[in-house]
Formats: C-alpha cells, structure tokens, sequence
C-alpha cells in the first residue's frame, strides 16, 4: 500500500525534528547547569536570610546573579539557547531575584510595617514574574539590541547593593521618621515600576565578530564595571547598578522625546 506523498513529507520533517532535538540536548545540559545553579543559590539565600544570616544571604544573591549570567553566555557561546532553557531560566530567576530579594529585605528592614510591608516586599517577585512572562512572550519574536524593562537580575542585585552599603550605619537615617525604610520603600517601588515598564536598558552583546566591532563601547562599559564591582565590593555594587539604572531612565526619557517631539524617532532603541 502505497503512502500519499504528503504523509511521506510529514514523516520525514518530524524525523527531522527529532535528530534535531537529539543532537541539542548535550548542548543545552551546561547552560541548564548554571542556571540551576543560580536557582540553588537563591535557595540557599532564603534560608540563610530565614537564619538570620542576611550579609550572606545578600551575596548568594549576587552569586545567583553571575550563574545567570554565565548561563546565557554558554547558552549564546554554544548556539543551545532553547525553549527549555528560556522556561527554566525564568523559573529560576523568579526565586533568586525575586522572593529571596522581597525576603531579605521584609526581614532587612520592612517587617516593622506590617502588613504594609509584606505588601512592599511582595512587589519584585510580582512584578519580576510579569517582566519574566513578557520576556518569555518576546523573545519567541526575535532577539533585540536592548531589554524592555529593568532585568530581574540588576533589580534584584540593587536591592542587595542597598542593604550591603547601609546594613552597618543605620545610624544615618535616625533622623528621618521611618529611619532606612524611607529610602527602601520608594527603591523598592521605582525598581519594580521599571521591571513592568517599557524603558530601555543595555543587555550584554554577543561575543561574535559582528556584535562586538558594533557594540565595543557598550562591552567597553561593561568591562568597567566588572571592575568597580571587583575593586570596591558593595560600595561597587552600588555604583554600577546606580548608574546603569540611571543610563536606562535616561535613555529612556531621550526616546519618549524623539518618538513625541521629533518627526524621524529613531526605530533602532
């Protein structure tokens, strides 16, 4: 019995498929492996912050923070970047820079609140899992020179750059009626508005020819603030994250002025 010939296509596209996914999913293990890692450290950030141990607890943050990192740089460096991949990185993201952020900080500082607090500290894992869904959602579409939105990660590691500077001299804001929360309530409010909205911020290039003759300064900048994080530890932290959120808002501002005010908005941002 002979088989009609669309059949026979249909056959061979899935058997296609199939050697296509067989011969990816060595590649895609050692992304998956740093991003379960940055899943572990966050982890373990929530039960070092619930011991009490909030200093490194903050910095299992920051370690989650560099496995993502390392996990696209793989994932890109190894050309496995993959469906899998992108839904377990946001599951991972959601806890490493979401509730163990919104942990240590209700513990930090913003549980002499309340309920008011639990509100606030409920923000960035609520609006980091809207950013990472929208992400998930736009990336299907083709991959952009900028991220739309704060990522989780940057958002989350200011939080913890707030805490590592201003931990050891809450005697500063003595003055003020809230003391540090202050401070904390509208860092946490504004850094969790910018993860839900559309404002520009630089993403890492690819390490290919083309992306880095096209992009140098930008890796030039980020090679900087490698350094300044290296050289300065929290204080670093706390500088870089500043200024890279603030390029972003920046940025931000210059496009909204071109699309409303100019003729000609430049499409490329």
């Amino acid at each position: 019995m002979k088989y009609p010939i669309q059949k026979i296509q249909q056959y061979r596209l899935r058997r296609q498929k199939e050697r296509k996914h067989r011969k990816q999913s060595p590649r895609i293990v050692v992304p998956s492996f740093f991003t379960l890692m940055n899943l572990f450290s966050g982890f373990l950030s929530i039960i070092m912050v619930a011991e009490g141990k909030l200093e490194i607890g903050a910095w299992l943050i920051v370690v989650a923070g560099l496995f993502d990192a390392l996990d696209g740089f793989m994932a890109r460096l190894a050309n496995a970047t993959s469906e899998f991949g992108i839904e377990l990185d946001s599951i991972s993201d959601i806890v490493s820079f979401g509730v163990a952020p919104g942990f240590l900080i209700y513990t930090f500082a913003l549980s002499e609140l309340a309920l008011l607090g639990m509100i606030l500290s409920a923000l960035p894992p609520l609006c980091g899992a809207v950013r990472l869904a929208r992400f998930n959602v736009e990336a299907k579409m083709g991959e952009t020179v900028f991220f739309k939105g704060l990522p989780t990660p940057a958002q989350a590691v200011m939080l913890i750059a707030f805490f590592l500077t201003f931990r050891n001299r809450l005697e500063w804001f003595t003055g003020f009626e809230q003391g540090i929360n202050a401070f904390l309530i509208p860092i946490v409010v504004i850094l969790s508005f910018l993860m839900v909205s559309t404002v520009p911020f630089d993403k890492i290039p690819r390490f290919d020819r083309k992306s880095l003759k096209m992009y140098k300064g930008r890796l030039i900048l980020f090679t900087v603030y490698l350094l300044v994080i290296i050289i300065f530890q929290d204080i670093g932290l706390m500088i870089v994250f500043s200024f890279f959120i603030l390029k972003g808002i920046f940025l931000g501002i210059f496009v909204f002025w071109q699309q409303a005010f100019t003729d000609e908005p430049d499409t490329n941002v």
